[in-house]
């Protein structure tokens, strides 16, 4: 046989080949989902990005015609969760509900991490937008970020914050409000903003940068004090609550996301499946009302415009963590 036949027939058997993997990546698509799905939460029941996903898997489940269901694996702020998702089979069987933690901040304060964000995922679309909010100990005689300023100043031995773990958002506020404000406090991370927010009502930890989410229902039934929302404008979930202008920082402008990801590999049509359900389901009064009581802003996306939005927020924080010396340790 000449190498010209040779040359010929093996582009054949490769053309045979790629038609018959594209054959069964659309038949896959097709009949995709036809079996329960599982949502990934990187943090603990009760938080923000739980919060979310919830009544998303809710609405998905309706949608898509099989279970969404919410599996909560927390810890390393988020980056546990979000391993296990890198991992996991590109089928779209597996999803994560990711967060500016594990995506955008944890990339530039660990010289390690058991994934990478921008190889091992495909983003879905984003779903939320929210603030984070300065908190206190409801017992504390403290009304504004002057009084605690000045409190941590002369008993620095007496204060400490929480946050939902290392290289979470709220750490990264905290450290730019300590920074900024020069306060003398001591840090203690926990596995999540739930038991966070749980020892700051028990007096164990005095203040936190709690996300809008988790704190805003706590902040209107007076169980914990709120001194300042990180936006340049006030929320209308907290309208008392002065913004990070108004309280004099506002360069601790901070504005998180949570948004539905799959592992990298997954099929393009599963993508575009799961992005109009996700839509569909974000996009109802319904959801809007819902995310509005909780104080998180309904924000969609394409996937494209995810990726963006991961790309711009990661190396912003990068910038704000050198420019600091902020360390996860």
């Amino acid at each position: 046989m000449t190498t010209i036949a040779c040359s010929r027939r093996l582009a054949l058997v490769v053309a045979a080949v790629f038609a018959a993997v594209l054959g069964a990546t659309a038949t896959h698509a097709q009949s995709y989902p036809d079996r329960p799905i599982q949502l990934i939460v990187p943090f603990p029941p009760g938080g923000p990005a739980d919060i979310v996903a919830r009544p998303l898997a809710e609405g998905l489940s309706r949608a898509l015609g099989q279970p969404v269901v919410v599996l909560n694996k927390s810890g390393a702020s988020g980056t546990i969760g979000a391993a296990f998702v890198a991992k996991a089979t590109p089928d779209g069987y597996t999803l994560l509900m990711g967060t500016s933690n594990e995506l955008t901040m944890s990339p530039g304060l660990f010289d390690q991490l058991p994934y990478d964000p921008s190889r091992d995922f495909v983003p879905v679309s984003t779903t939320v937008l929210f603030p984070n909010v300065l908190v206190v100990n409801n017992d504390l005689p403290i009304k504004s970020v002057k009084e605690l300023a000045e409190a941590t100043r002369a008993h620095p031995d007496k204060f400490n914050y929480g946050t939902s773990g290392i290289g979470s958002t709220n750490h990264l506020t905290a450290e730019l409000f300590r920074i900024a404000a020069k306060l003398k406090i001591n840090y203690v991370p926990y596995r999540g903003g739930a038991p966070a927010m749980t020892d700051l009502m028990g007096g164990r930890i005095q203040a936190m940068f709690a996300t809008m989410p988790s704190a805003s229902a706590l902040i209107n039934a007076g169980s914990i004090r709120a001194l300042m929302v990180t936006d340049t404008k006030r929320w209308s979930a907290i309208p008392n609550v002065p913004d990070a202008k108004e309280a004099g920082f506002p360069a601790v402008k901070v504005i998180s996301f949570n948004g539905v990801l799959a592992p990298a590999g997954t099929p393009r049509p599963i993508i575009d499946k799961l992005h109009a359900a996700v839509l569909d389901v974000m996009n109802t009064p319904k959801m809007k009302q819902q995310m509005a009581k909780s104080a998180g802003e309904v924000s969609t996306s394409t996937p494209e415009e995810f990726a963006k939005i991961l790309k711009s927020d990661f190396e912003g924080w990068l910038a704000v963590i050198k420019e600091n010396g902020i360390h996860a340790n």
